[in-house]
Formats: C-alpha cells, sequence, structure tokens
C-alpha cells in the first residue's frame, strides 16, 4: 500500500479548510441545514482546480434545476401522492437518461438534477407551504459550499488539468511506442491486436475526461482546441498500427525475410519514436523520401507489391500522425496558444468524437431506476413511515449513482457498508463528542483528524467514491446547526431509513438487473456487426471520421468488460480489425460510382457478400466464418483491368487489399495474381485503406 504524499496531504487539507469555511458561512447566516454546505465541499472537491470549478458549476446547475421543479410539482401534486410519487420517478428517471448520453463531467447536471427532487420536495410533503424556502436555503447551502471549494482550490497550491493532461498523454505515447516498436521490429507484426494493445482504445476514455475540463482551467483554457486535434490523432495511429502489423505479418508469411531497405527503414522508424527529438521538423520529410524510393524501386506486379505498398503507406501515416501528436503535446504542456498549427497530417480527416450508444440499455437501466423509486415511494404512503421520505431519497440516490455500471449491485452493497460506518461514526460525533465542547474553533478541532484522514483518500481512483460517501454521509447525518439538538429517537429513524433505502436498492437492482458485463459485451460486439453490415450495404454513407469515431469508442467500452469475462469467443475478438473493414467498405463506397459496369458489378458483389457476412453474424449471435465465395469475389475484383488508371480504381484497389487482409489473414494470395497483376506503381496510390 503506497503512503499519501505531500500533495495528497495538501489536498486533504484544502479540502478541510474549504468545508470549515462553508460550514462557517452557512452558520453565520443561520441557514436551516448548514451541514449540506460542508459536504458540498466534498462532493465537488478535486486534486485538480479546473475540475473542481467545472464540477462546483455543473452541481450549481443541477441543484437548481432540481429545486426548481421541486417548487413547480410540489404545490400541484401535494393533495396525491400517488401522482406525486410517480412525478418524482419519472424526472428521476428520465434526467438520469440524458446524463447517460452525454458522457462528460457536464452529465453530472441531469444526474444531479434528477435525484434533487426527491431529496428537496420529499422531506416538505407534509408543509408544502414550506417548499419554496426549503428549496432556496438547499440553493444557497449548496452555492456556498461549491464557492468555498473552488476559492480555496485556485488560490491555493493550485493543481493545473495541463500537468496531469500531459502526464497522461504522455504515458499514452509510451504504451503506443512501445506497441510500435514489437511491430516495426518484427515481434508484434501479426494479423490479430493483442487485448492489452486494444485497451489502448478504453484509456482514450480517460483522456476525454480531462480534456473536457482545460476550459475550466484559466492556465490551460488556450489549448483546448489542440487537446482535441490530439486526441483525434491519438485514435487515429491505433488502427494503422493494427494495419501495418497485418501487413508486416503478410510480407513475411512462408518464413521470407523483409527486404533489406524495407526492413533498415522499420528499424530507423522505431528508433526515432522513442528518441526524444522525434519531433524535429525533417523527420517526417525524410521518411516520405525514403518511402518513395522504396516504392519506385519494387517494380514487381504481384501481390506482395500491393501489401508493400500498402504497408509503406500506413508507415508512412503513421509517422505524420506521430509528429503532430509530439507537437501537439508540446503545445499543451506550454499552456498557451501559440498561433495557427500546421499539421504534417493533412490527406484526412482524423477520428471524430462520434460516440456509440447502447440506447436499449440506458432505457432499461433508467428505466429500472424509476419503477424502483415509485415502488418505494407507494411503500412509504402505504406504510405512512414519519421517516419514509429519507428512505425514498436513499433509493433514488443509490440507484442513480451506478445506473451506468454493468454490475451496480456490488457498489450498491459498498455503498451500504460505507453509509453504516459513517452512520457510527456520526452517532459518535452527535452524543460524545459534540455535547462535550462549545465554540467554532473547538468544532473544527474535533472535525479535523477524521476529515482530515478521509481526505488523503479522495485523490485515489479506486477509494473516491468511497472516501466522497464516508466525507458526506458522516457530514449530513451529524446535521451540524448553530443550536446542537440531541434526539437519538430522531437520529434512529433517519439511520434506518437510510440504511433500508439503500437496502431496498441493493434488492431491487439484484432483481431487475442480475446479469453483468457480458450481455452489454455481446450487445457491443453484435452493434459493430449490424454497423458493418449496414455500411457495406450503402445504407450507412458515413464518412471516415465518423464510423471510425462510433467503432473506436464502442471498442473502448468493450475492452474493459471483456477483461473482466472469461468467454473464450469474446476474449478473442480483435476489434481494430472490425474498424480497418469499415474503413475500407467506406473507401469503396465512396469511389464505386466511378466504375464501369463490369466494375461496379463485381465490386458490388463485394459489398453484398460483406453485409451477407454480417447480417448473419447478427441473426446468428455468432462469429460466423466468411465463406470462400467471398474470397471469389474479393479475388475477382482486385483482377479487374483499368483499376490502376485513376485515383478512385487505385483507391478500390488499396480498399480490397485491406478487406482480403481483415477477412482472410492466413489465405494465400490471390492465384490469378501470383505472377501479373495491375500495375501500381504510380507515386500517387492513394492512402485510403487500412
Amino acid at each position: 500500500m503506497m503512503f499519501p504524499s505531500w500533495r495528497d496531504w495538501v489536498f486533504s487539507a484544502k479540502a478541510f479548510l474549504a468545508s470549515m469555511m462553508a460550514l462557517y458561512i452557512a452558520l453565520w447566516f443561520d441557514l436551516p441545514r448548514p451541514y449540506w454546505a460542508m459536504a458540498a465541499v466534498y462532493v465537488v472537491a478535486n486534486p485538480l482546480a479546473g475540475a473542481t470549478s467545472s464540477k462546483g458549476l455543473y452541481r450549481a446547475l443541477g441543484t437548481i434545476i432540481g429545486a426548481s421543479a421541486a417548487v413547480f410539482f410540489v404545490p400541484l401534486f401535494v393533495n396525491a401522492p400517488e401522482l406525486l410519487a410517480l412525478v418524482v420517478a419519472l424526472w428521476t428517471g428520465c434526467l438520469l437518461y440524458i446524463s447517460m448520453l452525454d458522457r462528460t463531467p457536464r452529465s453530472y447536471v441531469f444526474m444531479l438534477a434528477g435525484y434533487s427532487l426527491p431529496l428537496i420536495a420529499l422531506p416538505t410533503v407534509g408543509t408544502p407551504e414550506l417548499i419554496f424556502d426549503t428549496a432556496v436555503a438547499r440553493t444557497e447551502e449548496i452555492i456556498i459550499g461549491i464557492t468555498c471549494a473552488t476559492l480555496v482550490g485556485l488560490l491555493i497550491f493550485p493543481s493545473s488539468v495541463g500537468t496531469v493532461l500531459g502526464g497522461r498523454i504522455t504515458d499514452w505515447l509510451d504504451d503506443a511506442a512501445d506497441w510500435a516498436n514489437e511491430i516495426l521490429r518484427g515481434e508484434g507484426a501479426i494479423p490479430a491486436t493483442p487485448a492489452r494493445r486494444q485497451k489502448l482504445a478504453a484509456d482514450i476514455a480517460g483522456l476525454d475526461l480531462i480534456i473536457s475540463q482545460l476550459s475550466f482551467d484559466a492556465g490551460t483554457r488556450d489549448v483546448t482546441r489542440h487537446a482535441r486535434e490530439l486526441r483525434g490523432r491519438l485514435m487515429m495511429l491505433l488502427p494503422l498500427f493494427s494495419s501495418l502489423a497485418d501487413r508486416l505479418h503478410a510480407l513475411k508469411s512462408g518464413d521470407r525475410p523483409l527486404p533489406a531497405k524495407l526492413g533498415a527503414l522499420l528499424h530507423e522508424v522505431a528508433d526515432w519514436l522513442q528518441s526524444p527529438d522525434a519531433a524535429s521538423a525533417d523527420a517526417p520529410q525524410r521518411f516520405a523520401r525514403t518511402i518513395e524510393e522504396l516504392k519506385s524501386a519494387d517494380r514487381s506486379e504481384n501481390w506482395d507489391h500491393l501489401i508493400l505498398s500498402s504497408a509503406l503507406a500506413r508507415l508512412l501515416e503513421i509517422i505524420n500522425l506521430w509528429h503532430d501528436c509530439l507537437a501537439l503535446r508540446e503545445q499543451i504542456a506550454r499552456g498557451q496558444y501559440s498561433g495557427r498549427w500546421r499539421p504534417t497530417f493533412r490527406h484526412r480527416q482524423v477520428v471524430g468524437r462520434t460516440r456509440y450508444y447502447d440506447y436499449a440499455m440506458m432505457l432499461f437501466s433508467s428505466g429500472s431506476v424509476v419503477v424502483a423509486t415509485l415502488v418505494a415511494s407507494l411503500i412509504w404512503i402505504e406504510t405512512g413511515w414519519q421517516s419514509g421520505a429519507g428512505f425514498v431519497m436513499m433509493t433514488a440516490v443509490a440507484c442513480s449513482f451506478f445506473a451506468a455500471m454493468d454490475q451496480p449491485a456490488p457498489f450498491i452493497f459498498k455503498m451500504f457498508l460505507w453509509c453504516g460506518v459513517s452512520l457510527i461514526a456520526a452517532f459518535v460525533y452527535q452524543f460524545a463528542i459534540l455535547p462535550a465542547i462549545s465554540g467554532y474553533e473547538m468544532l473544527v478541532l474535533v472535525f479535523a483528524p477524521s476529515f482530515l484522514l478521509i481526505g488523503l483518500l479522495i485523490p485515489r481512483p479506486q477509494f473516491n467514491m468511497l472516501a466522497m460517501l464516508l466525507t458526506v454521509n458522516t457530514a449530513s447525518f451529524v446535521a451540524m446547526q448553530n443550536r446542537l439538538t440531541v434526539d437519538f429517537a430522531s437520529f434512529a429513524n433517519e439511520a434506518i431509513a437510510a440504511m433500508a433505502g439503500i437496502a431496498f436498492a441493493l434488492i431491487w437492482t439484484q432483481v431487475a438487473r442480475p446479469f453483468g458485463a457480458e450481455i452489454a459485451a455481446r450487445r457491443l460486439v453484435r452493434a459493430g456487426w449490424s454497423d458493418l453490415a449496414e455500411t457495406a450495404a450503402g445504407l450507412r454513407r458515413s464518412d471516415h471520421e465518423k464510423l471510425a469515431g462510433r467503432m473506436l469508442d464502442r471498442m473502448g467500452q468493450l475492452v474493459p468488460r471483456l477483461a473482466a469475462l472469461e468467454d473464450r469467443y469474446l476474449s478473442e475478438i480483435d476489434g481494430f480489425a472490425e474498424v480497418r473493414l469499415g474503413f475500407n467498405i467506406v473507401a469503396i463506397q465512396r469511389a464505386r460510382r466511378h466504375l464501369d459496369g463490369e466494375g461496379q458489378s463485381s465490386v458490388n458483389a463485394v459489398l453484398s457478400g460483406i453485409a451477407d457476412l454480417f447480417r448473419q453474424r447478427v441473426v446468428r449471435r455468432e462469429a460466423v466464418a466468411p465463406d470462400a465465395r467471398l474470397q471469389e469475389r474479393i479475388d475477382q475484383a482486385l483482377s479487374l483491368p483499368g483499376l490502376q488508371q485513376t485515383m478512385q480504381g487505385r483507391s478500390i484497389l488499396d480498399a480490397l487489399v485491406g478487406l482480403r487482409r481483415a477477412l482472410f489473414p492466413y489465405a494465400p494470395s490471390p492465384k490469378p495474381m501470383d505472377g501479373d497483376i495491375v500495375k501500381t506503381s504510380s507515386p500517387q496510390m492513394l492512402m485510403a485503406a487500412e
């Protein structure tokens, strides 16, 4: 176990200082629930100043929306409790669904607005005339806590988002360079992408969260655009690495050695990728000249020539993208905009930010929260439980917090355990410590040990949720106010209601969502097959960046799930191969209209065969192997005369090579091409396929 660093201590001290400031201000203004201000600090506290500011803003907006809804709905439905329960449940679920559509920190606005309605509205149903005052007080206390957390984060030893982003980018590039080194030196030149390398797509999600917070950090606001450009290029590198590994494997099939000049070039590029001066301006031009010389030197007219041309095209794209990534990293490290940036990689768009959403699963998850909240409310109404509002509130909060996860139950169980620990701590404070002290100074002194120690866990991702639950729940259960009131019956009732609400959420989740990550993984795989079938059939005329963005985002969601599964079939999935397939299909769809009748007929047959293959996979829910007839169609299209005469024809030829390698990586070279194929030595061969 790692001991806390000095940065962890500084952060914990800052969070505690902000919480005590918020509590003092709320007590000074004699607000009804000053502990909400203290708890709000720990909800938004983050080691990064920009992240604290962004989450604070989003929490304020979410609270205001939820409070406004409470003021609107409670007077309308206070005399119809069942109808009010339905409105509260639908509001919570609908806002939760919207939050799932926005996979950025901004989603917190909608999730918080969803469960803020029951938090504010339900405790006041017995006194509806106080709903406006309660909503205003809740908003004031939350904003006080947010303001204190933001000011302390910005003024006292602020930590820049840019510093963390720079470190994450460097780590990602180091992992990518290791993969590239394996490929270029031969060890990783294989058709299938190893699972540990596919994980690089999932790691981009962490970068997305940090990039979304750059605009909230004064020191990095100017480089937000560069960071987004960098993100697109990092994603573009991944299928290119996979494609290059496949082409080099094809060139080495049958234990053949690579041409000496190509081998020397690959080793030189590998050294360059790991060198500290890789961002030098002349490297891409130097490598481009060498690549062009290799293309011109190979005048053969066979299948190996097509593979070599494709490998060299991918290699040049990787070099240009890598140079751009390093240049952008330097811009971000400086933290300021330094004028117009001219990329080296310019021949096509990089991967877009298009995301994939499993709408059915999202609807099911949010729907289960709606039903759980409604059932909990009806239990409260039927039993007439005096503290039933707390029961419904905690049910809604527990279900909402973990609704986006494949298996929420284990996390809700941890919430149940740590909520119990918070109740024990609050009991000790309220009935043993606080009655024995007087004065604000002593209050700070007795709070310091526990909150400072728990605060040390917040910067650690594996303990972040645990620490937040402990701090927020302890502050809330202590219920610190200007005048200390010790009422064991009230404390016990509220504690039982809270624990019962979380327990109900746990039981409900286990019943309503007994499945785990496997069903989500299988749905992601089938969605990819459906995407490819529709693209091949011409139903989706997506461009490169949108299709790649959607497929890579889906793969980023799939890879973490695969690590938790023992399914042999799922563990063998190569997401990058499907991305390459999508790129090649799009390239053919774009260029096929320029072919003559015979050419169009042959290419259409290839696309039709691919569409049928992936439709079969969707229907049969298994990876149906491509048959020999599809391979024959591709080989026939490769033999079409005249493809080399036009740019569109060369694009189709290159894409057909990519399709054949992705679908039949271990098949022998096309027989008609063993001795004679169309000439493709043009230096303008389009780099469109993968």
